[in-house]
């Protein structure tokens, strides 16, 4: 199952919203509009492009193993505002080019699989594809972030294929068990969507790393069951980058 966070890309509603912005220092200059506009384009062409690669090795799974290993994935493109907001964040001019060259998550897909052994197992076999690049990775599962947030990072670079050629497109995908996600999505609300006094958000953000290390514990356990009953292939490699 596939979930959108985004409607398809309406050139309409972004040449509006860019117009829109309060001023001039704070959007794109005007005759980069419509570059804007194909770029977020080729990074929707892109985003698409892994995702039917990701349906199509779940399919496989299915038939050589009779296991799913993605139980769901959510798709979504960075809104105008996210863009423009992170190059200002990152003192990069408001440019196309910018996005180009420093942003890698305007196109991004979080893959939702049933245990650990599949997040390797997904996430390497779509490295291995031949017409893919991986650009980057930062593996929080091995390494689970101080406040216990685990969950697979890959960027990586697909074709896109227009009139003028193929154009290798970043796309950031990342790969995550359904207990690592129902863990990320609370920790998120708490961190972001909360208006607690400081006292309760650190006493909630402990409860929340006390949590995750048990979650990890219950993981081992129920991925050791699953070893036992199915033959789907395991792996506990990290992808690696084939780019600096």
């Amino acid at each position: 199952m596939i979930l959108d966070r985004h409607d398809r890309i309406n050139s309409s509603q972004i040449k509006a919203r860019l117009e829109a912005m309060d001023s001039p220092e704070h959007r794109l200059p005007v005759h980069e509009v419509e570059e804007f506009i194909d770029l977020m384009q080729v990074y929707e062409g892109a985003m698409y492009e892994i995702s039917t690669k990701l349906e199509i090795l779940d399919s496989e799974f299915q038939v050589r193993f009779s296991h799913d290993p993605i139980h769901h994935m959510e798709r979504r493109l960075k809104s105008v505002d996210s863009i423009l907001g992170k190059l200002k964040r990152k003192g990069l001019p408001l440019a196309t080019k910018s996005i180009r060259d420093h942003l890698f998550d305007v196109a991004g897909i979080r893959v939702i699989c049933n245990y650990r052994d599949d997040v390797y197992s997904v996430s390497n076999y779509l490295s291995g594809q031949s017409d893919i690049e991986v650009l980057r990775v930062k593996d929080y599962i091995r390494n689970p972030k101080q406040n216990g947030y685990r969950s697979l990072h890959v960027i990586y670079a697909v074709p896109v294929f227009l009139s003028s050629g193929p154009h290798y497109t970043p796309v950031e995908v990342q790969f995550r068990t359904i207990a690592m996600d129902y863990w990320a999505s609370l920790e998120h609300a708490l961190r972001y969507k909360s208006d607690l006094p400081d006292a309760r958000l650190a006493e909630h953000s402990q409860t929340l790393l006390d949590c995750a290390r048990s979650l990890q514990n219950v993981e081992a356990q129920m991925q050791s069951i699953h070893r036992d009953i199915n033959g789907a292939p395991r792996s506990e490699e990290t992808p690696r980058a084939t780019q600096p």
